[in-house]
């Protein structure tokens, strides 16, 4: 999806807008709560929506919503489902009365309560999206349900004409549907989305614009991606109910006795929709449990249902393993003779110690004239995946291995991955090479690429190699010093052209043998980590240099690019803007030192407490990196050609790479660009599905193991504001919650978008992005993934005023305040191998 500026949130009408002040003045009465929800049965409205709706603006006019919500709930007329969300007891019984007497439907014999779509909680963002709530239909903003054309602000004329595009859901209140026929991605609104989901194809009526954001209405969904939800399964009177884990979802599915399969109460599932309501918005749509995991909140339930709403694979076919196991390893003399042999040559690999798929190697000797040839070696993984074959047809389908907390999704079964094409010690492998001539300042005169055999002489973990780099001491260590020399002269070079050197911190867990997690520790990358992947984007870039000027042929030889572009330039205005806030200022003016300014930037916030929340938020401001036919250079990098060529074992555009680098060596003409792109564009996206799954999974962590230091005092940084509370993450582990602003004692507190802060409307007390607090681990909810934090207030008046507002609390009656509970984001990914 297109990055959006959501800064320009719809206005109201001034009409409305003075209408609705006059309404603020008036008393809430129950009647007027009732009805809203009477007019819209089977919706669900949160406390924020309802009093949108009325109109409140004062406190007084808050506990009387609150007030007549309790009352409402306790005479039975409405149900509270969870947190501050209400929904008529019967909604069917009102959807009867409100409807004409000629289209009413009979009332439900057995007041079973109806399945209804679950109404959205208000939108609510981060920095870099807007954090302001966003106001839907409800706040007077509805499009006329008229097929005539609609003159925009800017005078643009909208026909009733329709147009395709792609769903790509921003929050459970709207979604953007992406279109070639649209200049800009045109928002819609979950009511108007005839239950499309991501990545469905619709086709969209235009129906005008606000703040010159086209808006429409989805008219069809012609495809659907995948009609299939993860959720947790609530069965009342025999009835099931799968509210989904995907909170961009803005509705349950309702699953009838006969397609609950067997499932029970409070499991996770995966559930396949059968019946989209045509014409009905607020019904739920019918479906079917497909596969069950056990009870929510378990780490083999919650692991699998996180695999299944990302639609990653739990096994590979018999067809592929089949094949796999009938490989023979046994290398054909003549397939060793046509290769370089670098068998007896010093080699070694480098990898986490527990890893199992060793797809690189580094060897090393001295050449006559004294310089040193340094070659990287790669799995050749595509002599034993051939096109055509079950197992090319699977690698491509996956795209890339996936890693999650506790076991990775292989993208190669593996009889491939850990057996037949891993770089094991004392082993003959195939392999593809990049083999380069380099002096001991880092300075390249040759390089060589082609088929190699290889030999591995030590399998080292990176501690290993790093206890060499440190005393020099140990078998190989001369090697593995020389070569880290090397790699630091590469990684000065790169960085004096221009190299970003903002990255985010990586989160690991200990675990124990049932996955539980012992320990949150962010991981450190020291030289050896360095070292190798210096090696790797040496061979990486010179690879894709080799095929872009191959014979200076028009056009271009195809290749399989990794692009990344330049940040746009308003992103990066708002993030300078952000960094002022902590007294550092970026200096924008000149283009060409813009990398100058960002790493100088994170030279000084190193060890700072906004250290990670500015690379964190550095990192959001950049563009994403996709594959692509296109050479259109890697900016992060500062590289003008760039290739992803050394993990074929993980990632299938690397495998691409190699085909083409072969066939060229080959002799072979041009290959056609179309199908490349498109197996590019499946790569790209399945690489940003990977790296949410990732998320996904670290989160889970990281409430499970919060979970067992409820009631414990952590120091944390605002990481993230919003109108419903501030997320805090905590500075030992990176673990992410919420402090609800309402629950902050002796003040009201409220959102400053436009500085980034909290202010208290009495005390005037701000907390900005950045600031440390102490918090307290108040609550961790396993099936929302999500931790609450209470503020520890420290300021010596603290006490003094928290006793004042309890004697204020107390000498009135008190209203009806709904339990409550926040929430955290998904947090960062941890790749095991870290993506460029």
């Amino acid at each position: 999806m297109k990055e959006k500026d959501d800064s320009a949130a719809p206005r109201a009408p001034r009409a409305k807008a003075a209408r609705g002040d006059q309404a603020a003045a008036a008393p809430i009465t129950k009647d007027l709560v009732f009805r809203v929800f009477r007019d819209n049965p089977g919706k669900i409205f949160a406390y924020r929506q309802l009093s949108r709706r009325l109109g409140v603006t004062t406190k007084e006019q808050r506990e009387e919503v609150f007030t007549h919500l309790k009352a409402l709930k306790n005479s039975g007329q409405l149900t509270l489902l969870q947190n501050d969300d209400y929904r008529l007891t019967d909604p069917g019984a009102a959807e009867a009365a409100t409807a004409p007497a000629s289209s009413r439907k009979p009332r439900n014999p057995e007041n079973t309560p109806v399945p209804a779509r679950r109404g959205g909680r208000p939108m609510e963002a981060e920095f870099g999206q807007d954090p302001v709530v966003h106001r839907r239909r409800e706040a007077g903003f509805d499009f006329p349900d008229t097929d005539q054309p609609e003159v925009s602000p800017t005078g643009f004329k909208h026909t009733a004409d329709t147009i395709v595009g792609t769903v790509s859901l921003a929050t459970n209140t709207f979604a953007f549907v992406i279109s070639e026929e649209s200049e800009s991605d045109v928002r819609v609104f979950t009511d108007r989305l005839k239950f499309a989901m991501h990545g469905d194809t619709v086709r969209l009526r235009l129906r005008g614009s606000r703040d010159g954001r086209p808006v429409g209405d989805v008219v069809e969904v012609l495809k659907r991606a995948r009609p299939e939800v993860v959720g947790r399964l609530q069965i009342q009177g025999g009835m099931g109910f799968v509210k989904p884990d995907n909170r961009k979802l803005y509705f349950d599915v309702f699953v009838p006795y006969e397609n609950l399969n067997g499932a029970n109460n409070g499991e996770k599932v995966l559930v396949r929709i059968t019946e989209f309501p045509e014409n009905d918005a607020n019904r739920s749509p019918t479906g079917e449990v497909v596969r069950s995991f056990g009870q929510a909140g378990g780490n083999e339930a919650e692991i699998n249902a996180i695999m299944a709403e990302f639609g990653l694979p739990f096994e590979f076919s018999p067809e592929v393993e089949a094949e796999s196991e009938g490989i023979s390893e046994v290398l054909p003399a003549d397939e060793i003779k046509r290769r370089r042999d670098f068998r007896g040559i010093t080699t070694f690999t480098i990898d986490p110690a527990d890893a199992k798929d060793f797809d690189d190697a580094l060897s090393i000797q001295k050449l006559e004239n004294g310089h040193w040839e340094i070659g990287v070696h790669i799995a050749d993984v595509t002599y034993y995946v051939r096109p055509g074959t079950e197992l090319e047809r699977e690698a491509k389908h996956r795209a890339t291995s996936v890693y999650l907390v506790d076991r990775v999704i292989p993208m190669l079964p593996e009889r491939l991955s850990n057996g037949l094409c891993s770089l094991r010690p004392n082993e003959d492998k195939l392999t593809s090479s990049a083999v380069f001539e380099l002096d001991e300042n880092g300075k390249l005169y040759d390089s060589w690429f082609g088929k190699t055999i290889i030999h591995s002489d030590r399998r080292f973990a990176y501690e290993d190699a790093q206890e060499r780099i440190e005393t020099g001491e140990g078998d190989y260590a001369e090697e593995v010093v020389l070569m880290n020399s090397i790699a630091k002269k590469l990684c000065t070079a790169r960085f004096k052209s221009g190299a970003i050197s903002f990255e985010t911190q990586e989160v690991k867990f200990k675990l124990d043998e049932n996955g539980k997690p012992l320990g949150v520790y962010v991981k450190e990358r020291k030289d050896a980590h360095k070292m190798i992947e210096e090696f790797m984007l040496l061979a990486n870039r010179k690879v894709a240099e080799f095929v872009f000027k191959l014979k200076s042929r028009k056009p271009r030889m195809t290749m399989v690019y990794r692009v990344h572009e330049a940040p746009d330039p308003d992103r990066l205005q708002n993030f300078a803007l952000f960094a002022k806030k902590f007294g550092h200022v970026l200096d924008l003016t000149n283009p060409k030192k813009l990398s100058t300014e960002l790493n100088d930037l994170s030279s000084e916030v190193m060890g700072k407490p906004e250290q990670n929340v500015l690379q964190t938020l550095a990192v959001r401001t950049m563009s994403k990196a996709i594959y692509t036919t296109e050479p259109m250079g890697h900016f992060g990098l500062a590289f003008e050609h760039y290739s992803h060529f050394t993990s074929p074992i993980r990632r299938y555009p690397d495998m691409m790479a190699h085909r083409l680098l072969e066939h060229y060596l080959e002799g072979g003409g041009n290959v056609e660009v179309a199908p490349v792109e498109e197996e590019c564009k499946h790569s790209s996206e399945r690489e940003k599905v990977a790296a949410s799954a990732e998320r996904a999974s670290i989160k889970y962590k990281q409430v499970e193991f919060m979970s067992e230091v409820i009631g414990e005092t952590f120091t944390g940084v605002v990481s993230g504001l919003t109108e419903r509370g501030m997320y805090v993450e905590i500075e030992e582990n990176k673990c992410e919650g919420m402090i609800r602003l309402s629950d902050i004692p002796g003040d009201t507190f409220e959102l400053d978008k436009d500085n980034y802060r909290i202010v208290g409307r009495g005390s005037k007390r701000i907390i900005q992005f950045g600031d440390e607090l102490q918090v307290i681990v108040k609550a961790a909810n396993l099936l929302d993934r999500t931790i609450d934090f209470e503020l520890v207030d420290n300021r010596p008046d603290s006490v003094k005023q928290r006793e004042q507002q309890e004697r204020r609390e107390n000498s009135k009656p008190r209203g009806y305040r709904p339990e409550r509970s926040g929430g955290g984001r998904p947090g960062g990914g941890d790749k095991g191998k870290r993506r460029r």
